[in-house]
């Protein structure tokens, strides 16, 4: 199993999006610091996940998420979560 997951900073309330072959373990190095890619942005929480059963699906919706597009589809998506 293959995952695309959202990750909300809260420190600066940025969206941080990856992929990982293990979702559990991906999270705490995230919030450990030892993803340079987020390690000033700790701390993190997981607010949506996509489960894929191939790696080449999984990458592929990461990247289309990362697009204007993939945003937007988030946005819309979690509309309840961020107006509450």
């Amino acid at each position: 199993m293959h995952y695309v997951y959202v990750l909300l900073s809260e420190v600066d309330g940025n969206l941080y999006t990856g992929c990982t072959g293990d979702l559990r373990n991906r999270l705490r190095q995230h919030n450990e610091g030892k993803v340079p890619a987020t390690q000033r942005r700790v701390p993190l929480k997981l607010i949506y996940y996509e489960a894929s059963l191939s790696a080449d699906d999984a990458f592929r919706r990461e990247k289309y998420l990362k697009t204007t597009y993939g945003k937007r589809y988030l946005k819309s998506r979690l509309r309840c979560y961020f107006t509450g």
